[in-house]
Formats: structure tokens, C-alpha cells, sequence
């Protein structure tokens, strides 16, 4: 049954077409208090919509992104018309993101969430030397690589493809592991997890070779352990257009050149 709202928040990022098209959109169809708004509309790039959900996730509310940014894959196309109508009928996907937990070399905890990956990288001219483990046993004794990504359906066309990692339908119960130019093991090419387990990696020879942690667009320097799991109790929520659904775009990239 199509949903119906009354009130509608932009949100737009820094860029200047992003702002007008706020001010353009804002006149035409109002503009509410984004807490108080029955859905969010989103106007940017990939960057700004994944800042969006961040701050959306867990309130309940809808966010409708349209692009004005870029790349813009997980925006739907920019018009002025018929707004209200494409929202109404727009497809909603939820999604739960993964909960990265880490402790740095100075013994220093942090947590943050990751929509499309948490990705740990060196620090310096040495490769990273990892241990792997997946559900308490120990996959990799020792991945030797520039970085080490896992990767949500909704993040598998981002960084994980871009690193030969395979793209993962939407709905698939699914994460990918993908290693960065790894060293050792040389023919290791990634794992498919399901998505209900539990990653732990241990940066091998942290003072020799330093790792930062990255969830999204969350860094952590000079973590020693970092654990991946995905969150029981966060969601966010997306809506996309019925003919350009989210689904349909990360299907599509498997078939594009």
C-alpha cells in the first residue's frame, strides 16, 4: 500500500547545486524540521546519503535520497515534479550495519557502525600482518596485505568492488572479506560469511607494521584488535524509486562492463 506524507526535511550537503536545489525544492514543497518531518529527503552524493542514514538510523524515519552529487548510486535521479507521487510509491529497504569494536595500541576502546564496510589499512611503507578469526577459530594464521575490507550487500559495489571483492544482492544473508593486494597467502582471494557472524582481527606485529581502522567514514589510528559484527539493534532505513531500486542497481553492476 503506497505511503502518504505530509511533511518533508531536505537535507543538503556543502555543494552549491546541492544547496539550490534545497532552496528550489524547499519553496515548492516546504520545508520541516527534519525531527519532526514525516520522511527525509537527501541531496548530495554517495558521501552525504551515507552521513544521512548515519544520523537517521534508529529514529524511524525515511530518507529518500536524490543526487546531486557525483557517482550518486545510492541516490535516486533529481526532479523538481512530482515529488510527493515518487515518494508514496518508493521502495523501502532496511538494513541492519555492522558494529566495529576496537582497542588501539594505547589500550583505548572505540565503537562505530559501517553501512557499507569496515576497512582496516597500513599504516606505513610495511605491509599489514593480520590474524583472522571468524566465529572464535582461526581462519588465516596470518594474512600478510596492504588492508583487509568486509563489506555489507549495501557496500559490496563500493570499496569491496573496486578491490576485486564480489558484489552481494541486497536481500543475500551475506558479507564479503576481502583482502588488498594481498602478499601471503598468495592465492587467498576473500570469503564469503554469513552475515549473523562474528570477525575478529588481530594486527600481528602492531609497533613493526601500524593498521588504522576505518567504519564508513570513522577512522581509528593504530588499532591491535578490531572486532566486526553486525548490529542487533540499529537499523536504517532507504527508498528508492520502484524503477531504479536499490536492489536492481547492485544487480545490475554484475552485469555492467
Amino acid at each position: 500500500m503506497a505511503r502518504t506524507f505530509q511533511t518533508i526535511a531536505f537535507v543538503a550537503s556543502p555543494a552549491d547545486e546541492a544547496q539550490r536545489a534545497a532552496e528550489e525544492l524547499g519553496a515548492i514543497y516546504g520545508n520541516e524540521d527534519p525531527a519532526t518531518a514525516d520522511v527525509v529527503v537527501a541531496l548530495g552524493g554517495d558521501g552525504f546519503m551515507l552521513q544521512t542514514l548515519h544520523k537517521t538510523m534508529n529514529s524511524g524515519k525515511l530518507v529518500y535520497g536524490m543526487n546531486r552529487g557525483s557517482i550518486g548510486f545510492l541516490m535516486n535521479r533529481y526532479s523538481t515534479e512530482n515529488l510527493l507521487e515518487r515518494l508514496s510509491e518508493a521502495v523501502e529497504n532496511a538494513f541492519r550495519p555492522l558494529e566495529m569494536q576496537t582497542v588501539d595500541s594505547d589500550g583505548n576502546r572505540f565503537k562505530a557502525l559501517a553501512i557499507n564496510e569496515v576497512y582496516l589499512f597500513r599504516q606505513s611503507y610495511q605491509a599489514a600482518k593480520l590474524r583472522v578469526v571468524v566465529d572464535g577459530r582461526v581462519r588465516l594464521e596470518e594474512l600478510i596485505c596492504d588492508g583487509v575490507l568486509l563489506s555489507t550487500p549495501a557496500g559490496s559495489t563500493a570499496y569491496n568492488l573496486s578491490a576485486h571483492g564480489p558484489i552481494l544482492p541486497l536481500e543475500a544473508p551475506l558479507l564479503a572479506l576481502t583482502p588488498v593486494s594481498p602478499f601471503r597467502p598468495r592465492r587467498w582471494r576473500g570469503a564469503l560469511l554469513p552475515n549473523k557472524v562474528t570477525v575478529d582481527i588481530a594486527i600481528l606485529e602492531a609497533d613493526k607494521r601500524p593498521v588504522n581502522a576505518v567504519a564508513d567514514h570513522v577512522e581509528v589510528k593504530s588499532v591491535v584488535k578490531v572486532r566486526i559484527a553486525e548490529s542487533e539493534n540499529t537499523t536504517a532505513r532507504i527508498l528508492s524509486d520502484p524503477d531504479y531500486s536499490w536492489s536492481d542497481r547492485i544487480l545490475a553492476e554484475q552485469f555492467s562492463n
